[in-house]
């Protein structure tokens, strides 16, 4: 059989083939030291996992579920933002639970893009918008993001150019990989881009709450413009990448527009899910500090290895990994390998995120104290 030529501008997720590599290195006999994925070490919260075994049990739990998700956890999605974002929304029009924001990424993209529609992606950013744009055979255009501009946008020279075939812009605060924050006036001004531009704008936003006194939304202040939209996770908040929960904000015209993509993917998300996800968005600020303060115990002992490795870090990065620009006259993958093979320690490149990723490399906070300290001591 001979594959789509859609597969022929798309290679396989630079993880999916970089832990094959760790894993065969395990089975060796060596023992990796993994600093380099974002997924949660630690566990989900105990009512959230009570949660879902009692609803096992529940009358329906194993039918068919809404496609739009069951009504209490859209309710209490809304909750959720009120409290933390302070944005009100409507829990039967303007909020979409997704089985996790990975998948809005491509409901989003195939409910908004034609074939050939250029696509706003950040320079580094999160490599699966790349994808999914080359996987739609829309148009990829990237936009540099730098140290020297906090990693944001420059929207003046961006309004300079030409917008006119650019449909979708995608954009990622708190930041990944990089950590930093965008103001509630960035948000403002990103917004009035977007509708003088005509370009529906999605804030990919799961790390808010990681490490972060200040949690931020794009809604915040703007009211749910047409040409605003915001993604969301539990994975990363909570503890449960695995579960696969996500939520999209945003007008009912574009949600109604996004449900019609999804409904025709899925058969709405299990139910026991769907109740541990209400528990935890009931969870109060004391959940987050708790688990912060686990996070800033391993960033401590990380910068300690960091510093060790020669390596800059930026001030007040926030979210679930650490960034840093390598010592002149190394390159990122270069970096990796001496670490990975002479060290038996893995990190990210910054490469896998972008031409401006490079010279820089990635750490992740998912790896407990005992495995940082085993990590320094193999660099002494």
């Amino acid at each position: 059989m001979i594959t789509a030529k859609r597969l022929d501008n798309v290679q396989e997720y630079y993880f999916s083939k970089k832990l094959r590599e760790v894993a065969n290195l395990r089975a060796e006999g060596r023992d990796i030291i993994n600093l380099g994925i974002g997924s949660p070490d630690l566990p989900p919260p105990k009512q959230v996992i009570e949660a879902l075994n009692d609803a096992l049990i529940a009358n329906g739990a194993h039918q068919y579920q809404p496609y739009k998700g069951v009504a209490a956890l859209r309710t209490a999605m809304a909750d959720f933002y009120r409290l933390f974002y302070s944005r009100t929304v409507d829990p039967e029009t303007q909020i979409l639970p997704l089985m996790g924001s990975k998948e809005g990424i491509m409901h989003i993209s195939m409910a908004f893009l034609n074939k050939g529609d250029e696509v706003l992606l950040p320079n580094p950013g999160y490599p699966t918008y790349s994808s999914v744009t080359r996987l739609l055979e829309a148009k990829e255009r990237t936009y540099e993001l730098s140290a020297a501009n906090n990693w944001l946008p420059d929207l003046e020279a961006l309004a300079k150019e030409d917008l006119s075939q650019v449909k979708l812009m995608w954009v990622n605060y708190p930041h990944m990989p990089t950590g930093s924050i965008a103001t509630e006036d960035f948000f403002e001004e990103l917004t009035a881009f977007a509708e003088e531009h005509e370009i529906l704008v999605v804030n990919d936003n799961p790390y808010s709450f990681i490490q972060n006194d200040k949690p931020g939304s794009i809604l915040s202040r703007n009211g749910l413009s047409d040409y605003v939209m915001e993604l969301n996770s539990l994975s990363k908040s909570f503890n449960m990448a695995g579960w696969r929960v996500g939520m999209l904000v945003g007008s009912e015209k574009n949600i109604n527009s996004v449900l019609k993509v999804k409904s025709n993917m899925d058969s709405g998300m299990f139910y026991p899910v769907q109740a541990g996800a209400v528990e935890a968005l009931r969870l109060s600020q004391s959940w987050f500090d708790s688990q912060n303060e686990i996070y800033s115990g391993r960033k401590k002992m990380l910068l300690e290895l960091i510093e060790d490795l020669g390596c800059e870090v930026a001030d007040e990065q926030v979210g679930l990994f650490i960034w840093a620009k390598v010592p002149e006259g190394k390159t990122s993958e270069g970096m990796v390998d001496e670490l990975l093979y002479d060290h038996n320690i893995f990190i990210a490149p910054g490469f896998i995120f972008g031409s401006q990723g490079e010279g820089y490399v990635r750490f992740s906070l998912c790896a407990s104290e005992e495995a940082i300290r085993e990590s320094l001591k193999r660099l002494k």
